[in-house]
């Protein structure tokens, strides 16, 4: 199975080399500043573990030769458009298209694009950065990719997608509701979110001052409302895994939307408040928290672009 890993980053490198170092078929797109990054140092993941390179396969925008069985896509939200153009060549008839990305309007974009048929659900449970030379840090917790069909009957190319994703050094499961997860993890991305963006810190820190627990608490609900009455309402225990998350004294956890914010980089704003706002309008869900969020990252996001 050819697999086309496409954006090198903090995410999708991550993947990516793993399914290589495992002996899978892997090409990755990348753009030209990161080409030059992997050909001089390699693909690079530093862990707690140690350190693992490999010697990837990159092509360019492009330069694509023939369609590949598996796209997977991992890039910001904000440059969905031009990755479509940029590995719209590498897409037959039979390939399958596993986007891990935030939110869930890139499922309408693709499917429109290549159909509905063609485009997996995919989430990612994995806390990695680049470090100032392009190598992958990740910082512990788990390395877990959940994946699965959005169309019954599923895609027949499906269990060959399952075959190449074991055993590959990092946990991947196949759901049958993997909409639902995908839900689940818009709530929990948003939460953290607005929690330590809103308040400009970690969990530990916003834990730590008067009301600071009430209100991420508050925060949690709000996007738990929202997603429930969208009809995919959070599990039980995962649930309770999003409240211990944000409300766990002395973490120093935030989030990589707070990263890109103190940075000054641009952020997903619309993919993740934006959207996650206009559902709660929809259902008739009361969404204060994740307003004034909204409006004070788009404040941020003027900025930036001007």
């Amino acid at each position: 199975m050819r697999i086309l890993v496409v954006g090198a980053g903090a995410t999708g490198g991550y993947f990516g080399a793993r399914l290589a170092l495992a002996g899978r078929d892997v090409t990755f797109l990348v753009r030209p500043g990161r080409a030059r990054v992997l050909r001089e140092r390699g693909l690079r993941i530093v862990e707690a573990e140690g350190e693992t390179s490999v010697e990837p396969t990159l092509v360019e925008a492009g330069g694509i030769a023939g369609t590949y069985d598996l796209v997977l896509l991992s890039v910001k939200a904000t440059t969905l458009v031009g990755a479509i153009e940029d590995f719209a060549p590498a897409v037959g008839p039979e390939t399958l298209i596993l986007p891990v990305l935030n939110g869930m309007a890139h499922l309408d974009v693709l499917a429109k694009r290549f159909g509905e048929g063609a485009v997996l659900g995919g989430t990612a449970r994995i806390v990695t950065t680049l470090n100032d030379v392009g190598d992958i840090v990740r910082i512990g917790g788990p390395h877990l990719l959940n994946y699965g069909a959005r169309t019954s009957p599923p895609p027949a190319k499906l269990a060959e997608v399952e075959r190449v994703l074991t055993d590959v050094g990092f946990d991947a499961v196949l759901l049958d509701d993997i909409v639902g997860d995908m839900w689940t993890k818009w709530a929990f991305i948003t939460a953290i979110g607005a929690v330590t963006c809103l308040l400009r810190g970690s969990v530990g820190e916003v834990v730590a001052v008067p009301g600071g627990a009430a209100f991420a608490e508050a925060v949690v609900g709000e996007t738990a409302a929202i997603v429930a009455a969208a009809g995919h309402p959070v599990p039980e225990q995962q649930l309770g895994f999003i409240k211990a998350t944000v409300t766990t004294p002395g973490s120093p956890l935030t989030s990589s939307l707070y990263r890109d914010l103190v940075s000054g980089r641009s952020t997903e704003v619309e993919q993740l408040f934006g959207d996650l706002v206009a559902v709660a309008k929809q259902v008739g869900v009361d969404a204060p928290l994740l307003g004034l969020t909204t409006a004070a990252l788009r404040v941020h996001q003027a900025r930036v672009e001007g």
